[in-house]
């Protein structure tokens, strides 16, 4: 009976020892206030500085600390060829994979391509990443842009497309 007690008091440690553990790893939709206060006003790309639409602007915990934020903007003072190609932007200040494809921690721009592509861009415009997005079909409501749970990380949807962010 005494083995049985120290046993089953062991397993319940592991297990509450564990908790924590995973939700460090597992990734928290900011909202409200604590959305505000993570995301910009605005961006600076390839020498302007754009308004962010908050009302497209999204932002993920990592862990205690580590967060992902993006938002849409107002791209209208920028030329028909950055507008064509340059959507919003993608600030993360830990390491990430999108759909698998590692992505330093920094700053950068994004835009979804025709041959259904998330382009991630450096500040000056130039073309870094590119990964393809999944159709969700079953969406019954998108916008422009959105967070929501994954079991690897958070999705990015811009309309029913998205990828996949996770922590690395």
């Amino acid at each position: 009976m005494k083995r049985s007690l120290i046993l089953f008091s062991i397993i319940v440690a592991l297990f509450l020892a564990a908790g924590p553990a995973a939700a460090q790893n597992g990734a928290a939709i900011l909202t409200g206030a604590d959305l505000t206060r993570v995301v910009p006003n605005s961006f600076y790309f390839q020498g302007l500085s754009a308004p962010t639409q908050m009302r497209n602007a999204v932002a993920a915990r990592f862990g205690k600390d580590r967060y992902v934020i993006s938002g849409l903007v107002d791209t209208s003072g920028y030329s028909a060829d950055v507008r064509a190609k340059y959507v919003g932007f993608l600030i993360t200040d830990s390491p990430i994979k999108l759909n698998g494809e590692s992505l330093p921690a920094g700053a950068y721009g994004f835009g979804f391509a025709n041959e259904g592509k998330l382009t991630i861009m450096d500040l000056g415009g130039k073309d870094l990443l590119s990964v393809p997005v999944t159709n969700d079909k079953m969406m019954r409501r998108p916008r422009p842009l959105l967070m929501s749970s994954d079991p690897n990380g958070v999705r990015l949807y811009a309309g029913k497309d998205y990828i996949v962010i996770a922590a690395q």
